[in-house]
């Protein structure tokens, strides 16, 4: 049986297609994220493609990533925020598809799943890992939040519950070993990414 939090990660498109104006409209454009995506961007060279998992609308993150000089391949399984991005940024690349289904053919230069790849349920995400890997170019980066610790908290988007996982620090690292990645870097509660948990991975060399 079901426990409650799993319940509602079943719901979870359902939530963002309805809040997708409203979350786009609400989401700062602060950018507090700057520092971790140039660090993983730093990974990468003018003019590579970078994966944008649950990419939302499109601002800020995939918008800064266009800045730096990369292109951008952005995912999310909510046609509606796919709808606000392609709209905003027409010459790039905007799929509606599951990351849990992730399967493009190709490699990318870096992999950023903010705000999103903390969605999936515990077994989602161990089945996801090994796809990013698949999915990376060697040298490039892998950028996700996560939690400070295990565990299943809900959250809320526009007044609706939502569901996010995390593992434990130790099983991320373990589980980026056995794909040939390493986790670089790890800050639970990260004081200036508005408390969030930020992994950083990256693929052999």
């Amino acid at each position: 049986m079901e426990t409650e939090p799993r319940a509602v990660a079943a719901g979870l498109r359902g939530v963002y297609d309805r809040q997708a104006v409203h979350f786009d409209q609400t989401r700062t454009r602060a950018l507090y994220e700057r520092g971790w995506l140039d660090r993983a961007l730093a990974m990468t060279e003018p003019g590579s493609v970078v994966l944008d998992l649950g990419c939302g609308a499109g601002e800020p993150i995939a918008a800064y990533v266009v800045s730096q000089g990369r292109q951008v391949w952005g995912l999310d399984f909510s046609a509606a925020m796919i709808g606000l991005a392609a709209a905003r940024m027409p010459e790039q690349t905007w799929m509606v598809a599951d990351m849990r289904a992730l399967h493009l053919g190709r490699t990318f230069a870096a992999i950023i799943g903010w705000d999103s790849f903390f969605h999936l349920t515990p077994p989602e995400q161990m089945a996801v890992i090994p796809k990013l890997a698949a999915h990376l170019e060697d040298g490039g980066a892998v950028l996700l939040t996560v939690g400070p610790d295990a565990g299943e908290p809900l959250g809320c988007v526009g007044g609706e519950t939502v569901y996010h996982a995390s593992l434990a620090p130790a099983g991320y690292r373990k589980l980026f070993a056995d794909v040939g990645m390493a986790v670089i870097d790890f800050v639970p509660n990260d004081p200036g990414c508005g408390g969030r948990s930020v992994l950083l991975a990256r693929k052999g060399g």
